[in-house]
């Protein structure tokens, strides 16, 4: 009786009328769920779109071409008209001025100097005490400052004179003055036209004493020098010689006394021999570069002490032994003046003069005795 009792219930009237509300209500909702994938997929191509620009385009795209290799074609040497004398480097004019030598001093209190790295040529020799003294020949390039300026000795004037060049010194020895004073050389020495030079502060004399090439060649002008020069030329290589025959030599050690020693290391990449002196880079006070040189020439010369200052006759013309030194190379030569030039030669003969690097050179001239080899050690 309990079992019919509850079937007839859950088939009754109101049981029916429940159950329809709840299916029309079941109904209702229906579309909804169906519309909520396609609004998800149409928030999802709305995304494509805004990424892609273009809904549902499929299509492939072309793929972009590589960019164009383009070569830098290498960097054209300039071509001048014209070459300087002392270097052998090409010149936008030519140079036919005459070239300063200027008397430049290498006591310890001395370093650094200014101008080195902008003459033309060095020559490096022995004064008193036995320290050396720089004779530079300026030409093709002109620096802001050169000095210290010192005294001139006879033997730097015999090396200035067969250069047809300026002197510009500070006094003298005394047979340095007499020569200048009984002849016509031209020099400018500071002592009677300081006007010419000045004195910086920061150095005590008589190691301060500078001037520059714009007051030297007022100096040439006031004083009615001749200005130009019949030069004597240098013999070069072509700029792209390489030196093939010597021994390796990129180390150049030179002692002029045991207080007193200079070395040139070759820098591969500059092609360029940097100078030493006492183990410290030689540098240029205004420039703060390393000194260098594109040749360095070593020369044996007969020297002699003249009197208890330690003067020196130095003989400038030879011949004699000596070593060039290029591109890390050391070639065994001999040297004499010729032609108002300390020139290098290949032969005991001297006839067959080496010709240069294009660049700079410097010329060491150390004592014949007791041997060059006792200055001079490569490697």
């Amino acid at each position: 009786m309990r079992i019919v009792q509850n079937v007839w219930k859950q088939d009754s009237p109101v049981t029916r009328r429940k159950e329809r509300k709840a299916m029309r209500k079941l109904e209702r909702s229906a579309p909804m769920r169906r519309r909520t994938p396609f609004m998800l997929t149409l928030l999802t191509l709305a995304l494509l779109t805004a990424c892609t620009g273009k809904p549902g385009d499929t299509t492939p795209q072309p793929e972009q071409p590589p960019a164009p290799h383009v070569e830098t074609p290498p960097t054209e040497q300039p071509k001048y008209a014209y070459t300087a004398p002392f270097t052998g480097l090409g010149s936008p004019v030519k140079l036919e001025q005459r070239p300063i030598m200027v008397m430049i001093n290498n006591a310890p209190a001395a370093r650094p100097q200014s101008g080195l790295n902008q003459a033309d040529l060095v020559y490096e020799v022995l004064a008193e005490g036995e320290m050396t003294r720089f004779l530079a020949v300026f030409h093709s390039q002109r620096p802001d400052v050169i000095g210290p300026v010192r005294s001139i000795r006879q033997y730097f004037i015999e090396i200035g004179v067969g250069l047809d060049a300026v002197l510009v010194h500070a006094g003298g020895s005394p047979e340095a003055l007499a020569t200048l004073a009984r002849s016509d050389y031209s020099h400018l020495d500071e002592i009677p036209n300081g006007r010419y030079f000045w004195r910086e502060s920061f150095r005590n004399p008589p190691h301060n004493l500078y001037t520059k090439p714009d007051l030297i060649e007022q100096a040439i002008r006031d004083k009615g020098m001749r200005t130009n020069s019949d030069l004597p030329r240098m013999s070069f290589l072509p700029a792209d010689a390489e030196i093939t025959g010597g021994e390796p030599a990129s180390q150049i050690d030179i002692t002029f006394h045991r207080l007193n020693k200079a070395a040139f290391q070759y820098d591969k990449e500059k092609k360029k021999y940097l100078r030493l002196t006492d183990g410290k880079p030689h540098l240029d006070l205004t420039t703060g570069e390393q000194l260098s040189a594109t040749n360095v020439l070593v020369i044996a010369a007969r020297h002699r002490v003249l009197d208890k200052e330690g003067r020196r006759q130095v003989d400038v013309v030879g011949p004699g032994d000596g070593y060039l030194f290029e591109q890390g190379m050391a070639r065994k030569i001999k040297w004499k003046r010729q032609g108002g030039i300390i020139r290098a030669y290949e032969d005991a003969a001297m006839t067959k003069e080496l010709p240069l690097l294009p660049g700079n050179t410097w010329v060491e001239i150390v004592p014949n005795a007791p041997s060059l080899s006792h200055y001079v050690k490569y490697q």
